[in-house]
Formats: structure tokens, sequence, C-alpha cells
């Protein structure tokens, strides 16, 4: 299936110009071989890579949202700080924060740096953060014959591809080549599936298409996760259905902690009680640890009266360390 596309970038913020410069892609998608055989496939251990992720929906409309989205200097500060990073219900204005942010300038690799495309029309976008340690970028400066730094992932293409949605939400990927096997891509893909219980056959074909996109020539396979969206029973079987690993389901079994994201201690009016609406599903890699963070909380003052608290997020975040 053909599928529509809108090529962005991921950028590196530049000390001496003061500006977000785009990051030019190692190998493209045209130049990478095919799928590797199965014989090729065959594990070995000292090409094992090993990578962490960060996903969070970091709620567009509760109070505060740019002061709530501090929580990423929690995730870089902390000892586990991730190599990944997805976040789902990025508005503009915490975009700019987070691109103005010192410790995002230092440490990451950011797509829609280059321009506010992709939050034109809609509430909230998506945005994906990679770490400078361990991707290769025009801007590191000790590099081999090839230009990439020793041990580092070479990044490829990046894309949003447009999905059925009632609100325009699509699938923003980032191809990443490992350092031991440059010749195959891997693709990192994070989501924000259509909400509410009225849009499940959107988001049946939205989890389609993307497995789909893990299975074009030359990708090896990859990550789907972010904000699920998963609140219908019918939502369970998605991922098994198109072939993916349920990372937690994997690791937890189905009957073991619930790994709920959503409406964790809270009582809400419409009855609806705690959801696992975030997941991690990939292929081709395997999961290794996976564990819901609760969110923090910020303070609110209030003129003349006690501070409010409010938490970072009505959604836990995920973390998963993973292997290629």
């Amino acid at each position: 299936m053909v599928t529509s596309r809108l090529l962005r970038t991921l950028s590196a913020f530049n000390t001496t110009a003061r500006h977000w410069v785009p990051i030019t892609p190692r190998i493209a998608q045209s130049q990478v071989a095919q799928r590797l055989s199965p014989k090729s496939q065959k594990k070995d251990a000292s090409r094992t890579q090993r990578l962490s992720l960060v996903s969070w929906n970091i709620d567009a409309f509760s109070l505060r949202p740019v002061s709530r989205a501090k929580l990423l200097n929690h995730i870089l500060e902390s000892p586990k700080s991730p190599d990944i990073i997805f976040l789902q219900e990025v508005t503009s204005d915490v975009r700019a924060s987070l691109l103005d942010n010192s410790g995002v300038r230092a440490a990451l690799l950011v797509t829609d740096a280059e321009d506010q495309t992709s939050f034109e029309g809609v509430p909230f976008a998506t945005m994906t953060l990679l770490s400078r340690a361990r991707f290769a970028s025009d801007l590191d400066p000790q590099k081999e014959g090839d230009g990439v730094e020793r041990g580092k992932f070479m990044l490829g293409s990046v894309s949003r591809v447009a999905v059925p949605s009632k609100y325009r939400r699509d699938g923003l990927y980032v191809d990443i080549i490992p350092p031991t096997v440059p010749g195959t891509v891997f693709r990192l893909i994070n989501v924000h599936l259509d909400s509410l219980g009225d849009t499940l056959l959107y988001r049946a074909k939205q989890i389609k298409m993307l497995a789909d996109v893990l299975r074009e020539p030359g990708c090896g396979g990859g990550i789907i996760a972010g904000d699920f969206n998963a609140i219908r029973p019918e939502d369970e079987g998605l991922v098994d259905e198109n072939d993916l690993v349920d990372a937690w389901a994997a690791l937890h079994g189905r009957e073991g902690p619930d790994g709920a994201t959503w409406g964790v201690g809270v009582e809400r009016q419409d009855g609806l009680g705690p959801g696992r609406l975030d997941k991690v599903a990939m292929m081709g890699l395997k999961a290794e640890e996976m564990e819901g963070l609760r969110p923090g909380r910020i303070e609110v003052p209030k003129p003349g009266q006690t501070s409010d608290e409010i938490p970072w997020s009505d959604h836990y975040g995920l973390r998963c360390t993973f292997t290629i």
C-alpha cells in the first residue's frame, strides 16, 4: 500500500550559530539493502545494541501546559536518562519552550524544529527527541572515515505517515541504522491514535497501516509506541492481530500487573476506570525491561492562598529498554 508522507527533519542545536540546524540523513531509504535473509538474522550477541525509550502523553488541555512540560528536565536528569523520547499532545507553545530549553539543546536531537507545519490546524502534535550521545549528527566533533563517531547509530529519513483519522493524527517515524548492521534500517514510530470510543475503526486502520510501514523493503522492524487510546475491549487485540509484540504483555504477562497509564487514582464522572491506553509494540526487536512512570507534580501559586499542586500529566509515562 502506498502511504502519503510529509518529510520532516531531525535537528541539532548549533551553539556557535545559536539556532537549530537540520541533520543530513546518512543513508537514504532507496540506498538501503533489502530485508535481511533469515540466515543473516541469526542472533549474534556481539552485534546486539541496547536502547531505552520513554514515551509520555504530556496532556495538552490541563492548566499550565508549558510549566508541566518541564517534566522533560526530570527525565533528562534521571539516572536512567533515555536514548529516545516520544512525546504526545505537544502544543505549539510547548514546542517553542522545548526548543528554547537549554537541556534539550545540549543533549538532544529533535524533530519539527525546522517549522511549525505539523502543528498547524491541530490542537497538538507529536515530537520525537533522540540522545546526541547515541545518535550521530553533523555537529559531532569526533568522526571516523565514514563521518560517524564510533558506536553511534546513524540516522535515516524522518517522515509523518498520513493515516485515516477523525482528528488528523499521523505516525511520526525516524529511521535509525545500527553501527553493527549499517545496511539495515529500524524504524521508530511515535503515535497518538484517535481518541474516544467511537473511533475504534480508525485506530484499527491506523495500527495496520503503521505495522505495514515496519514491513517495507529495507526495514528490519522497529517500534510503534505512544498513546494507543485503547479504551474499548476490542482495542486489546489490535497489536496481536497485526503481528506485533506488546512489550508490556511480553515482559509482565497478561495476567500480571495491569500497567494502567490513564485514570489511575482518579474518579471520573464518565465511569471510565484506569486503562492501559499507552503501549509499546515491537517487530524484530526484543523488550528487556519496562515500567510505568508516575507523573510528578508542579506547584501552582494562588495569591493570598495556599498553592495548588497539579500533576505533570493525566497519563503515566512508559520506560522501555529493548535490544536490536
